[in-house]
């Protein structure tokens, strides 16, 4: 004879029968015996569970970013991968010193917006502390990899003028202490932005924040564009 045991779930609070019968192992849950308050017990619990789940599936940048930062994932995403745009620059990695002083050479002018006005205009507006919170985000995320294309033989040759002219100062952002290094990680940066941010030095669009690389600018022919463009867009990242 099967007698009823009154339990109740752990998960959403509803109360029910448990028919034991005399046959080990045999069961029977009814959950039509519910008692007033049920309901709203087990909506509750479940949106708790929605939530839950939500937040395991939102990316974690949608989740810690500054308010100010939403402004700027307008163009280079939460990620700081720069999303399908050719000319917006991966910031992601980058350390936030150098976040800091490429933000604040825009207010200087002592870069210039030649194609991108929105930055000046943009950069112009913020505090040094919403300078310090965007720089601290984007330098936490990791850079992936953006998988850009390139030609060998022109990387190849990128590679060897790195050496001696970029790469004392340039270093691959896993690099131990690439914080403390004196440029910005160039690895893995899209084509076109690296192919822009050296034209405009060419130009004197771009100013050289420090001397050694004003000189490094000046050893380099025009040639030498399309090899450095290919070999940091060669770059993948060793994970």
């Amino acid at each position: 004879m099967a007698m009823p045991i009154a339990v109740v779930d752990p998960v959403f609070g509803l109360r029910k029968s448990v028919f034991c019968s005399e046959r080990p192992g045999s069961r029977v849950i009814n959950y039509d015996d519910r008692q007033p308050g049920d309901i709203k017990i087990y909506s509750s619990r479940i949106h708790l569970i929605l939530i839950g789940i939500l937040i395991l599936i939102l990316p974690p940048c949608l989740l810690a970013a500054p308010a100010i930062v939403e402004t700027c994932a307008e163009c280079h995403g939460f990620s700081g991968m720069g999303g399908d745009d050719p000319m917006v620059p991966v910031i992601a990695g980058i350390p936030a010193g150098h976040i800091e002083m490429a933000i604040y050479a825009y207010v200087d002018g002592a870069r210039k917006c030649v194609r991108v006005s929105r930055m000046c205009e943009t950069v112009s507006a913020l505090s040094e502390s919403a300078v310090t919170e965007v720089a601290e985000y984007y330098a936490a995320k990791e850079r992936e990899a953006s998988l850009e294309v390139f030609d060998r033989s022109l990387a190849a040759e990128g590679a060897l003028l790195h050496e001696e002219h970029c790469s004392k100062c340039h270093w691959p952002p896993e690099r131990d202490g690439v914080e403390n290094a004196i440029g910005i990680p160039l690895h893995g940066q899209k084509r076109e932005y690296v192919r822009l941010a050296l034209e405009e030095y060419f130009a004197g669009d771009r100013e050289a924040l420090v001397p050694t690389m004003a000189d490094a600018i000046r050893q380099l022919r025009p040639g030498d564009l399309s090899a450095l463009v290919n070999y940091y867009s060669s770059y993948r990242s060793p994970d």
